[in-house]
């Protein structure tokens, strides 16, 4: 018998081991949980809403989108409006930042909230069948 390693292990990975299943029942949503994970998704997405508008904007003015704009709205309305005043780097990222923040204390709330529901919910229809196997 003149077995290696190698030999072994080679008839190791040829067998194939069985999949095991597993079907589990998701009856229950931790809410300081829930609400901690829609915080970092609010917060994710609020970040990239302030970098969109302000890349949006950046490329509005560098291609003469907003110069454009502001020649019609002169001309349609009269001299003295400037629209480049109005819509200027300052309001954007300010209006920007002040959205995003809403949108975090929605987005967390709302969290929380579907938290609450789904914990109630599952008391009435028994929750989510789940099913795992192992690789």
């Amino acid at each position: 018998m003149n077995n290696t390693v190698a030999e072994q292990l080679e008839r190791k990975t040829r067998a194939r081991t069985p999949v095991k299943q597993v079907r589990l029942k998701l009856v229950y949503v931790d809410f300081w949980s829930a609400v901690k994970f829609s915080f970092v998704l609010s917060v994710c997405m609020a970040v990239v809403g302030i970098v969109a508008s302000v890349l949006i904007y950046f490329v509005l003015l560098q291609t003469g989108v907003l110069a454009q704009l502001n020649g019609l709205i002169s001309d349609v309305a009269g001299g003295d409006i400037n629209l480049l005043s109005i819509v200027g780097f300052p309001q954007v990222l300010g209006f920007a930042v002040v959205s995003g923040l809403v949108n975090i204390i929605i987005g967390t709330a709302l969290g929380a909230v579907a938290a609450v529901v789904y914990n109630l919910l599952v008391r009435a229809l028994g929750g989510f069948q789940l099913g795992f196997t192992s690789n």
